[in-house]
């Protein structure tokens, strides 16, 4: 910070000594008026630069122009789930656990205590004058889009597949990035891809996704509303693909006429790395990098995660953008910097206070434990075979994910002090007396040998005979960031890119588990995975199944501590399971038809908001303030909640409305509230929704707006979208 406060006053110096000086009464230039509102610096300090000094600022990597004082900064940074990229950070689980949780308000916790460490780092590295990648306060984060499909490898960034559920946990995540400072961000979030964007990775540099207006607006952006209009989020990164002909990133459509004119969007939109190029290298709608850079910037896309945007003075001069089109570009950058902070006195900013000392403190670590153990999702649990005697006299866990730190942070991860496996927290939980037996099992896949390249075969018949020395045995299996992720080569049956083809095990993990569950063992299966996995043979054949995510940092002790019972589980599936990836439509089929809780017709495997607990819990007393519902009103939704169980839980309770009487083709479900809910045994709770006619509104292709329909509308009430407990009619009038 004292460094920061000698360049402010050098610069000073320096333009009192310039032609920039007179009178002596404006010695202060604008820009570096603190009492000024930061749109007026802004717009002074662009007057101030060259075309050239313009089109440089538009770049991810922005140079310094030192004639002003202006650092140079690096634009590109990440936060999914804890800093990442960036040495030592608290980890959290991956961004489908944070969704599995259904807890808003610790999805706002965490993200606050990421922004802590974010802050905490980045003014550290300007006491180093360093201004380098994953090192700024602008953060690509979070993903929003919708996990339509669980072959999509980056899924596993989403907060899932519904709409509302994405976009109440995006608006809490951003709150918790950006502060609630008055006058400063603490940091920038950054919502992702727009739009329409969710796989195959192999073609995203050149697919087009066409999809119905319907589509479009009911399922595809309301999340992005949500975090524009509600979260407040300052920044946008447009997507690679093309909506309807058009590239995301040079679309009038989605980055003026939806976001800015129909939003109110103030600030700026940022390329995904690469999508200026496949402007006229993929999708070929125009020829040249000038005209691509052109298009960008007239369509707004502001700032170039790229090389393309080199070429705009050349665009400039052939008259494809005007410099006045550049100005506004460059003006919205530069208020997000001052809105930051950066070129004020760092005593004058609140969120430049915070020590570094933050970084992987104790309550951090302890949070991300508590988060890890909301995003454990019970699937199964026959013969209540969990939670397991910490006694038990040999325990086996056997798995290619039962003791490997890097399948607990998925992608876009920082680095953690201290991460726990499954392994090292099972032998934590334990007791002295238990022994504690660990075997590999199998590869991760029969295409990807280990370090030792022991075969499968030889690895299986090892396991076998442990899990037959033992009295119960803890099978650790699922996917990793070896396997599902964006834009991988990965040469292994049943991944393409990075995507799925299929959405079973490997074949090497399924053999192992029909071998160990042959043994007549007590077997409990944990999974450790980013996106829905078809485990039909083990939902038959396995007593107790636990989905974990990829956990993060603490995701061992977590899983110990719902496995021995320390935890009474309480996750959510934020996505339908299904049974086989026959009953999907094509995946580069951008229709909902078919897909999610909202359209799917089969029977899944595990429904949309499944999670089964230790406890028991009973619903009665549904009812609403009113009967009806009038198209511009609202009505409260309450419902007694008790735990009718021996132990202390949570409950996930959930809302979902369907439609009676619409003329038009209506979701089958669609959630429209959830409360997360901690109870004692015996305790009754009265949880409460507000339920607005808005939001019962279909969108209109003719009217190309909302319509509230005057219909009956059943209000459902449970524990899952399968589990309704109780319902109820209202008419919309």
């Amino acid at each position: 910070m004292q460094s920061t406060t000698l360049h402010r006053r050098a610069l000073l110096t320096l333009l009192a000594g310039s032609a920039l000086a007179v009178p002596a009464a404006a010695q202060t230039p604008d820009y570096l008026n603190e009492s000024l509102p930061f749109a007026q610096r802004a717009h002074d300090l662009v007057a101030r630069l060259t075309l050239a000094e313009k089109i440089g600022q538009m770049k991810d990597v922005a140079p310094a122009v030192d004639r002003l004082g202006i650092p140079a900064y690096n634009w590109w940074n990440e936060a999914l789930h804890g800093v990442a990229r960036s040495g030592l950070a608290t980890v959290f689980p991956q961004a489908i656990g944070l969704a599995a949780t259904w807890n808003d308000s610790l999805v706002y916790r965490t993200a606050t205590v990421v922004s802590d460490e974010a802050r905490a780092k980045y003014q550290e590295y300007l006491r180093q004058n360093k201004h380098d990648r994953y090192g700024g306060l602008t953060f690509w984060s979070p993903n929003i889009n919708l996990f339509r499909d669980p072959r999509w490898g980056r899924g596993q960034e989403t907060y899932g597949e519904d709409p509302f559920l994405t976009g109440r946990l995006a608006v809490q995540f951003i709150r918790g990035m950006q502060g609630d400072d008055p006058r400063y961000l603490k940091t920038v979030a950054t919502v992702k891809h727009f739009a329409v964007h969710s796989g195959p990775e192999p073609s995203r540099h050149t697919f087009d996704a066409v999809v119905s207006e319907r589509d479009l607006r009911e399922s595809y952006l309301p999340q992005f509303e949500a975090g524009i209009r509600e979260g407040g989020a300052f920044s946008l990164m447009c997507a690679y693909n093309r909506v309807d002909g058009k590239p995301a990133c040079g679309s009038e459509m989605l980055l003026k006429q939806i976001l800015r004119d129909e939003w109110g969007f103030q600030g700026y939109v940022v390329s995904d790395c690469g999508a200026i190029n496949d402007i006229y290298q993929g999708h070929k709608v125009v020829v040249t990098a000038p005209e691509a850079a052109a298009l960008g910037v007239r369509t707004g896309t502001d700032l170039e995660c790229g090389g393309v945007y080199g070429s705009l003075v050349t665009a400039v001069e052939q008259g494809l953008v005007a410099e006045s089109q550049i100005d506004t570009t460059v003006t919205r950058l530069f208020t997000a910097r001052f809105r930051l902070g950066m070129f004020d006195a760092p005593e004058h900013v609140r969120w430049a206070q915070l020590p570094y000392r933050v970084l992987d403190q104790a309550s951090h670590r302890e949070l991300a434990r508590q988060v890890a153990r909301e995003s454990m999702v019970l699937l199964k649990n026959q013969g209540d075979v969990l939670p397991l005697r910490k006694d038990i006299r040999t325990l086996a866990v056997i798995g290619p994910n039962a003791d490997q730190p890097t399948v607990l942070l998925g992608n876009y991860n920082g680095t953690p002090a201290d991460p726990i496996t499954p392994l090292r927290g099972i032998l934590e939980a334990v007791s002295r007396k238990t022994r504690v037996l660990y075997a590999r099992g199998t590869n991760l896949a029969d295409e990807v040998l280990e370090r030792d390249s022991t075969t499968s075969d030889v690895l299986e018949a090892a396991a076998e005979k442990l899990a037959r020395s033992a009295d119960a045995v803890i099978l650790v299996l699922g996917l990793t960031n070896q396997l599902e992720g964006e834009e991988m080569r990965v040469q292994v049956d049943g991944f393409r890119g990075g995507d799925r083809t299929r959405l079973d095990l490997p074949a090497s993990q399924e053999r192992l588990l029909e071998r160990i569950v042959a043994t007549g063992k007590p077997t409990v299966l944990v999974l450790l995975n980013g996106s829905a996995l078809a485990v039909n043979w083990a939902q038959e054949h396995v007593p107790a199944i636990v989905e974990a995510w990829y956990p993060g940092q603490a995701g061992g002790a977590a899983i110990a501590d719902v496995l021995f019972g320390d935890y009474n589980p309480a996750g959510r599936l934020p996505v339908t399971f299904y049974r086989t990836v026959a009953d999907l439509p094509a995946f580069d089929d951008y229709a909902m038809k078919g897909r999610t809780y909202r359209f799917f017709d089969g029977p899944p495997l595990y429904p949309f908001g499944h999670g089964l607990s230790y406890s028991t819990f009973a619903y009665d007393s549904l009812r609403t303030t009113a009967d009806t519902l009038v198209a511009d009103g609202n009505v409260t939704v309450r419902v007694n909640v008790t735990n009718t169980g021996h132990r202390a839980g949570d409950e996930v309770v959930q809302l979902y409305v369907q439609h009676l009487g619409s003329a038009v083709q209506r979701p089958r479900q669609d959630l429209r509230g959830f409360r997360r809910v901690g109870l004692r045994p015996g305790e009754t709770r009265t949880v409460e929704f507000s339920l607005a006619a808005s939001s019962l509104a279909y969108w209109n292709a003719g009217t190309h707006g909302w319509t509230v329909e005057h219909e009956p509308v059943r209000l459902e009430v449970g524990a899952s979208s399968a589990d309704i407990r109780l319902t109820r009619i209202v008419q919309v009038y």
